[in-house]
C-alpha cells in the first residue's frame, strides 16, 4: 500500500502535528524510564526490569556531570566604612536571557581564581562605585550528605 504523502511536510498539519506529538511523548517516556530504571525502578519493584535498547546514555541526563557530595560557591561582599554588605550575584552579573540563570549555574565561582582578582576588582569598582572595598569569599560544604549544615567560609581576596 503506497502512502499518499511522500514526506512529512506534505501531510496535513493536524496529522503531522499529531504524529510529532505522539513521538515526542513516547520518546520522553522511554527516555525517563531508561534513565531511572537502574537506580529507581529496579529497587522499587525488587527485580531487574527490561532494558530498552536505544541510544540512551546509561546515567541519563546526569551523565556528563560530576555529582559529588562536596559543594562550593562564591560570595561577594561590599564594604562601606565599617559596614559589610552582601552583594546579590544577580546584581553583579546581570543576565537578560529568559529561563537561563548563570547564577544558579554557579558561574560566579570563576572569580575565585586569584588570577582574575585584578580585572574582577576593577569591574566591581566600576559596577558599584559607592563602596570602599570588596571581599570575595568561598563558601564550602565538605559533605552535603553527611553534614549538610557544616559550612566553611573564607576570604579568597579583597579589593583595595
Amino acid at each position: 500500500m503506497d502512502c499518499p504523502y511522500k514526506t512529512i511536510e506534505n501531510m496535513p498539519h493536524r496529522l503531522r502535528n499529531t504524529i510529532i506529538t505522539v513521538f515526542v511523548i513516547l520518546w520522553t517516556i522511554v527516555f525517563h524510564y531508561e534513565s531511572t530504571r537502574a537506580f529507581y525502578w529496579n529497587p522499587f519493584f525488587q527485580k531487574q526490569l527490561p532494558k530498552i535498547k536505544f541510544l540512551f546514555p546509561p546515567a541519563g541526563w546526569i551523565m556528563f556531570f560530576n555529582v559529588d557530595s562536596q559543594f562550593s560557591f562564591a560570595e561577594v561582599y561590599a564594604v562601606k566604612g565599617k559596614e559589610v554588605y552582601p552583594l546579590d550575584p544577580h546584581q553583579i552579573l546581570r543576565t537578560r536571557a529568559i529561563a537561563y540563570d548563570n547564577i544558579h549555574r554557579n558561574v560566579l565561582s570563576e572569580v575565585l581564581d586569584e588570577r582574575l582578582q585584578e580585572p574582577f576588582c576593577r569591574f566591581l569598582q566600576m559596577r558599584f562605585p559607592g563602596f570602599d572595598n570588596f571581599l570575595v569569599t568561598v563558601v564550602y560544604y565538605p559533605s552535603l550528605t553527611k553534614e549538610p549544615y557544616h559550612r566553611v567560609q573564607r576570604i579568597v581576596y579583597q579589593c583595595r
